[in-house]
């Protein structure tokens, strides 16, 4: 364990030296959570409908998802897609580690340091100017926490099998693009999910990339009770422990065929 911690540190401290990205990229998500917000007002203000969550809840979801928009997987690990196309990845196979969890490891640094350093401020500025909610109580507090934990295992777990994806390919494009486009789709990223047909709301909710944003944000607003937080949970860990188990069988195979330089 003391090896894996070790990557996890090493990895977030390295990642937390990009404070000019952070800033770029909290300037570039405030400006389009403005815009997001003002288009579901638009919706709101011209339908007298009932609809699924109020607008405070979903300007809120909204604010939650610009904050945290790097914990999604929605890239690879470009070091390790770098080595894999070298071939150095096979010293990566020399090391005292299991592959799968080094890789994971390095998943974890990867969603959380980038999101540390954007989230922090996009909560203080949206919440004092443009509309972001408290939680909806203590113990909705604590819940989201406890979410969001599960999401960075969850959103890792998505990551690296996203990385070991990049065995069987050439350039990795094709994982780094229709990857995270399923994953911002199907989390409720870009449409909350209760705004949904209700025929597509149980298919979104069975994947599971809507323990990665819908879950949690929901969670946060109060829109989920607390008493079906266990329920909630469960999807999430079990699909984490699905994709590491199907990770690991994933790479054993790719290891097997792996070959370097002819070798």
């Amino acid at each position: 364990m003391i090896g894996y911690w070790s990557l996890v540190s090493a990895r977030f401290r390295a990642l937390l030296q990009y404070r000019a990205a952070a800033i770029a990229g909290f300037g570039t998500q405030l400006f389009w959570g403005l815009i997001r917000v003002m288009i579901f007002e638009a919706f709101y203000l011209s339908s007298a409908a009932s609809q699924p969550m109020p607008l405070e809840d979903v300007t809120t979801y909204i604010w939650l998802g610009q904050a945290f928009l790097v914990f999604l997987p929605w890239n690879v690990d470009r070091d390790i897609q770098a080595i894999i196309r070298s071939g150095a990845v096979s010293y990566e196979l020399l090391r005292p580690l299991d592959l799968y969890w080094a890789w994971f490891s390095r998943a974890i640094a990867l969603r959380s340091a980038p999101a540390l350093l954007r989230c922090v401020p996009m909560l203080v500025i949206a919440g004092a100017f443009f509309g972001l909610q408290p939680p909806d109580s203590w113990g909705s507090a604590a819940a989201f926490l406890f979410a969001m934990l599960g999401a960075l295992l969850l959103s890792a777990a998505i990551t690296t099998l996203l990385n070991i994806s990049l065995l069987w390919t050439i350039s990795g494009d094709g994982a780094s693009t229709l990857g995270p486009a399923a994953v911002i789709i199907f989390s409720g990223m870009v449409i909350p999910i209760p705004l949904f047909p209700d025929w597509a709301q149980p298919i979104f909710r069975a994947l599971p990339f809507s323990g990665l944003v819908d879950m949690p944000f929901r969670v946060y607003s109060g829109h989920i009770p607390l008493g079906q937080l266990p329920v909630y949970l469960a999807h999430q860990l079990g699909w984490t422990l699905t994709l590491i188990l199907f990770g690991k069988w994933v790479l054993s195979r790719g290891v097997r065929r792996m070959v370097v330089q002819g070798g």
